[in-house]
């Protein structure tokens, strides 16, 4: 069965290991005849969430910026897949704003069930993406019957472009394929 697949990279740095790793997935993914679309954060105009709560009034975001393109294309979507570097033993900032702009579909008929993590630091130690995870759990623990479904530790990379070397770069795209 095809799946809606929504990919968000929130890397800015060039052949960044987190891009690289969400790249090897949306091609397992897309082999298999997955719908894919691909949201590069450093490519859209995302505002910080400002707490106000319209959006859950008025069915639209306060900001004239464009989330408001995307929250038909995400609440549509069987699965969402998060890419990031890990900053702090967290996800990047960018990330968190997009996450905190989700706010908008809470009280929504959301479609998405999984979600996926993939995410890249100079770390060795998996224990570099606990926060990451939490961070996630966070945000999936606020809507009913969607879980986290999978996640890659591109662990050990500081390089651009390093992480086609590691094994997190194949299990991204055999989880691609597999989702």
């Amino acid at each position: 069965m095809e799946k809606k697949v929504i990919v968000v990279k929130s890397s800015f740095r060039h052949l960044s290991n987190s891009s690289l790793l969400a790249d090897a997935f949306i091609k397992g993914a897309s082999e298999v005849g997955n719908d894919v679309f691909e949201i590069n954060l450093k490519d859209i105009d995302l505002k910080f969430c400002t707490g106000c709560l319209s959006c859950t009034k008025t069915n639209r975001c306060i900001h004239k910026d464009s989330m408001n393109e995307l929250y038909y294309k995400i609440s549509n979507a069987n699965v969402l897949v998060l890419a990031t570097p890990i900053y702090y033993y967290a996800v990047s900032g960018q990330m968190k704003t997009f996450i905190d702009r989700l706010n908008h579909l809470f009280t929504k008929d959301n479609k998405f069930t999984d979600v996926y993590l993939l995410a890249s630091s100079a770390e060795d130690d998996k224990y570099a993406l606990e926060g990451a995870i939490k961070e996630i759990s966070g945000f999936v623990e606020c809507f009913e019957d969607v879980s986290i479904k999978g996640i890659i530790y591109g662990t050990g990379v500081t390089e651009p472009n390093e992480i086609i070397k590691k094994e997190a770069y194949q299990e991204a795209y055999q989880l691609g394929k597999n989702i």
